[in-house]
């Protein structure tokens, strides 16, 4: 054998010796950890301590405005969306418009300062939009929200909240006589309902001015429901527009007029119809029938490019999205044609996306 074989054979055993010996320690502290208590409770601590310490700092009180997508999409079943739900963070003010079943938790991920929510401004009464009202006031409760919840909406907001008032009274009771009234004092428990009245068409009503912020309602068209509105917010001279659920309506164009963000429904029916002739062959008549009935009083993705674009809008990001783009071919299905009319500043909206609008500066988009 030649030395210089010899030295190669050599170097490949201490080489394989290190590795093996690499390996076997991995394996003891893998085994240590998974059987040590002490070990496994000094980093479930150092876990726990830097959670804490990253929710203190993640939600800056920042000038302009900053919008948290907690839930983006529908009443048909998602494994990556909530139902609607945004969040709208003005310096140290947290609002949500509509809150959807399981946009709360997403809230919770997020790291949101709870006790912190002020106030909910429903668009309408759908499920997909109130389903998690309950949660969010409970939710807000316990870490500390000093007042009760005000939920904001049109005619009707009432019927709503004191149902959910009355469903979750005696859960309230068990949290304060469990926890006591420094954790769930019954003087901040629940909500009350502020009804505004309902805007004609083409008219705004203001329904929150303080401190720099003002939110106006305006009018949209989802007949059969009604009163449904969307709502726009304004502070340090930067406009977020939030559509809700909507037929094209002229009214959504005035109202986006400028606007930094406009945040519109989108459905997009020709892949609806899919669904629909799918549900028929299956013998579905009860799915078949929703299918047929619900392209009449949502916007396509088109259409909401076209209003953007008429509206002279910075912005636009597609929300409550029907049926939810999950991959790469759907998205570009989902999306089809869009680009003729809008070929840029044109997003779809995923759950835990957040988008900075500083006073001044560019608007940053941040993905999850």
């Amino acid at each position: 054998m030649s030395s210089a074989l010899h030295k190669k054979k050599a170097y490949s055993m201490r080489y394989f010796i290190g590795l093996a010996t690499i390996l076997l320690f991995a394996f003891v502290g893998v085994q240590i950890t998974l059987n040590n208590r002490v070990v496994q409770d000094q980093l479930i601590e150092r876990g726990f301590r830097n959670l804490l310490n990253t929710a203190a700092d993640r939600w800056s009180k920042a000038d302009g405005l900053t919008v948290f997508f907690c839930g983006t999409g529908s009443p048909l079943p998602s494994p990556t969306r909530a139902q609607s739900c945004t969040a709208i963070i003005a310096g140290d003010r947290f609002f949500l418009v509509d809150v959807g079943t399981g946009s709360w938790e997403n809230i919770q991920l997020a790291q949101f300062p709870a006790a912190a929510l002020e106030g909910v401004f429903l668009t309408h009464f759908h499920t997909d939009h109130i389903g998690d009202l309950g949660e969010a006031n409970l939710g807000s409760w316990v870490v500390g929200r000093p007042a009760p919840l005000s939920v904001y909406g049109p005619t009707g907001v009432q019927q709503v909240v004191n149902g959910f008032n009355d469903a979750y009274a005696l859960d309230d009771t068990y949290r304060m006589a469990h926890h006591g009234e420094t954790v769930a004092p019954l003087s901040a428990e629940g909500m009350r309902s502020l009804e505004f009245e309902e805007p004609t068409d083409g008219k705004e009503v203001a329904v929150f001015e303080d401190d720099g912020l003002r939110v106006v309602a305006f009018a949209v068209d989802h007949d059969p429901v009604e009163p449904a509105v969307g709502y726009r917010f304004e502070r340090d001279g930067r406009k977020v527009v939030i559509s809700g659920d909507t037929s094209r309506k002229a009214n959504i164009e005035a109202a986006s007029r400028d606007a930094d963000l406009l945040i519109h429904e989108a459905q997009a029916n020709h892949l609806v119809e899919i669904m629909q002739r799918v549900a028929e062959e299956a013998g579905d008549r009860q799915l078949a029938k929703i299918f047929s009935d619900i392209p009449d009083y949502h916007t396509t993705p088109i259409q909401a490019a076209e209003l953007a674009n008429a509206a002279d809008v910075e912005l636009l990001i597609l929300n409550h999205l029907t049926p939810s783009p999950e991959n790469v071919v759907l998205k570009k299905a989902f999306m089809r044609g869009v680009s003729k009319v809008r070929s840029d500043k044109i997003v779809l909206a995923e759950d835990g996306m957040v988008v900075r609008l500083p006073a001044e500066g560019r608007i940053e988009i941040i993905k999850p």
